[in-house]
């Protein structure tokens, strides 16, 4: 887990996308949230961890002290998913994650400023549209064996 931001304008903060990926399976979801608070990160990430269709044995984030908290311990020691945290200035600790933020969030959602009072609107659309997107898999490619009248294997795609 890891989160992205555009950046400040004027002074004023901009929106947090915060960015989750399961590594075997690469199942991928998004949310926004307009402050890295308790009170403004719970639903989000409540709602992000919801979105994952099997049940979460481990939690790998960054040492943000958005990740790195009590509050967040006895959630995740709650629904018996372990933590474990990024070794400080190794940014491969977490790679798949920070590949996806720039393949996926900043590629759809740009680098400019978005206005924090917008979060609720985006974590909306990410939560219909885009994250169901994102996780829309064709079949992987992986051919039926099929046995002609010779009796020889012919690897056939289906579509």
């Amino acid at each position: 887990m890891d989160t992205v931001h555009p950046g400040d304008r004027y002074e004023v903060k901009g929106v947090y996308h915060i960015n989750a990926v399961d590594e075997v399976t690469q199942w991928q979801v998004v949310g926004a949230t307009p402050q890295i608070s308790e009170a403004y990160l719970w639903p989000v990430l409540g709602a992000m961890l919801a979105q994952f269709p099997f049940h979460l044995r481990g939690f790998h984030s960054d040492n943000g002290s958005e990740f790195l908290n009590h509050t967040l311990a006895k959630l995740l020691e709650k629904l018996r998913i372990e933590q474990t945290k990024s070794r400080p200035r190794r940014s491969n600790d977490n790679g798949l994650v920070e590949a996806k933020n720039g393949a996926v969030v900043r590629k759809h959602m740009g680098y400019t400023h978005i206005a924090a009072p917008q979060a609720a609107a985006i974590e909306a659309f990410y939560q219909k549209y885009f994250n169901p997107y994102l996780n829309f898999h064709r079949p992987c490619g992986v051919p039926e064996l099929v046995v002609n009248a010779k009796g020889k294997e012919k690897p056939v795609y289906r579509r």
